[in-house]
Parts: C-alpha cells; structure tokens; sequence
C-alpha cells in the first residue's frame, strides 16, 4: 500500500471518529438529563485535554518515540474509553458530571493526535505546502462518511454514536502500526524546554505569527458555538441532524482542494481573513434562520463550514509548518492545537453556555423558545471584531512562491518559513 493511501486512510479514521459524535452529542445527552451547563463542560473538558496534552505528546514525538506508534497506543487508549463512557450513560440516574470526566480523559488521548497526523502526513512529504490538502480532504471526508452513518443508521439521538466512535478509534489504533516509519529527531541533546514543550513556543517571538496565534485563539471562541449549538438547530428546524451538519464537510472538501492554488495567489493574511469572515456571515444565517426556522438559511450557514475552517485552520496549520524549524515542529502543531482548540475553544465553550442559559427561559426545554437571535447574534459580531484586529495587525501578506535559491540555504534556525525537507 503507497504512502500516499495510508496516510488518506490515517485522516479519513482521525476525522470519522471526531465526526461520529462530536457535534451529535447534545442531541443524545441531553435525553438522559444534560442541561446547557453540562454541554458547557462537556465542551470544555476537551479542551482542557487540548492545553494539558498536546505539546507533551509532540515532545514524545520530536525526540523520543516514533509518531506513529504513539498515535496508534493513543487511540487504543481512547478507544476503550469511550466504550466505558457507555456504560455511564444507562441507568435509571446517569451522572453528568462522571460522563464528563470520562470524555475529559478520554479527551487526553484524542486531541495530541490531532497534532501527530499532520506530523505523520507533512514528515512523509516532499512538498508539504502542495501535497499536505490532498491528504487532509481525506479527513474531512472522514467526517462526512461519519455524519451520513449517523443518519442513514438512525443512531444520531442515540447512544449507538458512542459504539461508533469506539469501534472505529480501536481500529485507526492498529492500523497505525502500519503507517510510515516517522522516528523521532534524535540529532540533538533533550533539555528541560524540550521535555516541558517550551521549545515551542519560541515560534510566538515572530511578530506575525503571534498576530496569526492571538487571532486563532480568539476565533475559537465562536467556533465553539458551533460545536455545541448547531445541531440543536438542525434539530429545532426538523433537519436529519447527522446528514446536515455533514453539508459543512461537503464544502470542505471542494475548499481544501483549493487552498494550494489560493493561497500562492491570495496570501496568507487574505486567506485567513475571508476565513474568519466566513465565521460571522454563518452565525448572522443562524441568527435569522433559527429565529423564524428558515431552513434553507441553516443549510446556508452550515455549508459554509468549508471556507470557514480551510480558509483559516488548514491554511494555519500549513503556515505553522513553514513557520516551524524542522526540529519542532511536531511541537509547534501541538501547540497550535493547545492554542486554538484548547485555550480558544475553552473559552468559548464556557462563554457559549452561559449565552445559552441567557437566551433560554426558566425551566424551559423546547427550542423553540430559545432565543435564537441574540445567542447567534453575539458570536457573529464578535468575530467581525476578531477580523477588524487581525486585518489591522498582521502584515504578512506576501504570496508564497517558489524560490529555488532558499531551498538551497542552509543556515542556523530562524523562524523564517524553513526549507521543506526530503523525507
């Protein structure tokens, strides 16, 4: 099987098990008793995970351990608890506050693989920039095949999701074993930055990826209503839930395969702007749709997921491996990860529960009488303030090109974009 193949297998399995329960959840959850402060923390747990582990678990993979085989004991990890997390949900009384402690932990062996695919994917690439998008659509179709079986087997209110999202962890597990050979950078001596992920965060010293860091983790805020809201409007609006939130990863793909191509002639800094852009022209079609449950307007803004996260997220993590000595670079994706789905996505979990218990009556469980609008409202203006920030800060917006006398330098580590290398 080519390199190619098993890294497309690698993103659509890391993606699929994302997709099989992420955004469904609430949808389950909240028929065995969760309320919008138990999603706040259901949705926060995992980014806890995402400040706690990433880095540590990329420092494992630059210097220590094959990034392979941690990915594969990760999700054997995972999925066995996630299978536990199961047996938490029946009863006549589940606790939420156990099921999140499970995801919490089983969180801790989730998110660091976020991080060591594109690791295991951009290590075993000559071009990164050009080769890395055709590997991640894989990922993102990963999630669509998820959403359509939640579907298509009737299982997107019902714990089933759960023995999805096991079955299919334990497998990407073994099959990890199978991917290529990604050792670890044994050139140097380990020091105590390195073991802590310190090195990592040399990175932030450049002006513009600083910019790139502080704009990231602040559109993760809104992101987050996203995650944990959307589905219920699906919902609200009589929408198959699994197939619709599926739309987002539909248009995914057509945008991931263009990113290569707009990014030589856009830039970065054009790139990410219409990204973040892109977030608050979704949550205004929430806004409106949900309060007068226009349908057409809640497929509008969930199929606009695809510019949302390839225009900002794929082209940000692409930027991260340029940005990246060779040396860390499996640390700067796990901080990247820690950054924006961690701390960003944290924040806005907490913030998103509390705007929900504002915009819902005392005491009441129907949708309808949420109040759409406002909930929607609040994270759309707030990222067309996030946009103002980034488009007047950040000034790197210079469209990459090929430069076949940079290729060749080799000089001392500067946090300059480094030449790609041959793996």
């Amino acid at each position: 099987m080519s390199v190619f193949v098993r890294l497309c297998i690698m993103m659509f399995l890391q993606f699929f098990i994302w997709g099989a329960w992420y955004v469904t959840a609430p949808n389950f959850l909240s028929t065995i008793g969760f309320g919008a402060s138990d999603f706040s923390w259901t949705y926060s747990v995992g980014p806890l995970a995402g400040i706690i582990a990433p880095l540590f678990i990329g420092m494992i993979a630059d210097r220590f351990f094959s990034a392979q085989k941690v990915l594969a004991v990760l999700h054997l990890a995972g999925g066995g608890l996630m299978l536990y997390a199961t047996t938490q949900m029946t009863g006549d009384a589940p606790s939420a506050d156990l099921i999140n402690i499970i995801f919490f932990v089983y969180m801790l062996t989730y998110f660091p693989t976020l991080a060591l695919t594109n690791t295991v994917a951009m290590k075993n690439m000559t071009d990164s920039g050009k080769q890395f998008p055709y590997v991640r659509v894989f990922g993102t179709i990963g999630w669509i095949a998820a959403g359509f079986a939640l579907t298509f087997l009737k299982i997107e209110t019902s714990i089933e999701m759960f023995y999805l999202t096991s079955g299919a962890a334990v497998l990407l597990g073994v099959f990890s074993f199978a991917l290529p050979a990604t050792p670890p950078n044994t050139d140097s001596q380990v020091t105590i930055g390195q073991l802590l992920g310190f090195d990592a965060f040399k990175i932030l010293k450049d002006k513009n990826y600083l910019i790139f860091i502080l704009s990231s983790v602040l559109i993760c805020i809104p992101l987050a209503f996203y995650y944990q809201i959307a589905s219920r409007v699906v919902e609200m609006v009589d929408l198959p839930i699994g197939l619709t939130m599926s739309y987002g990863q539909i248009s995914e793909i057509l945008f991931m395969l263009l990113v290569p191509v707009l990014l030589v002639r856009l830039g970065v800094k054009k790139m990410l702007a219409i990204g973040m852009l892109a977030w608050a022209v979704r949550y205004g079609l929430f806004a409106y749709g949900a309060s007068s449950q226009q349908t057409l307007m809640v497929i509008a803004g969930v199929a606009l997921h695809g510019i949302c996260y390839d225009f900002f997220f794929v082209t940000g993590q692409m930027y991260t491996d340029k940005k990246a000595p060779p040396a860390i670079r499996a640390q700067a994706q796990g901080l990247l990860v820690m950054l924006t789905l961690g701390i960003g996505m944290l924040i806005g979990a907490q913030v998103a529960g509390v705007i929900e218990n504002y915009c819902t009556p005392a005491g009441s469980t129907d949708l309808t009488e949420i109040d759409w609008k406002t909930l929607w409202g609040i994270p759309a203006i707030f990222a067309v303030g996030v946009l103002a920030f980034f488009v007047v800060a950040f000034k790197d917006d210079a469209p990459e090109a090929d430069d076949p006398a940079e290729e060749e330098a080799e000089s001392e580590p500067t946090y300059d974009p480094p030449p790609e290398p041959t793996y």
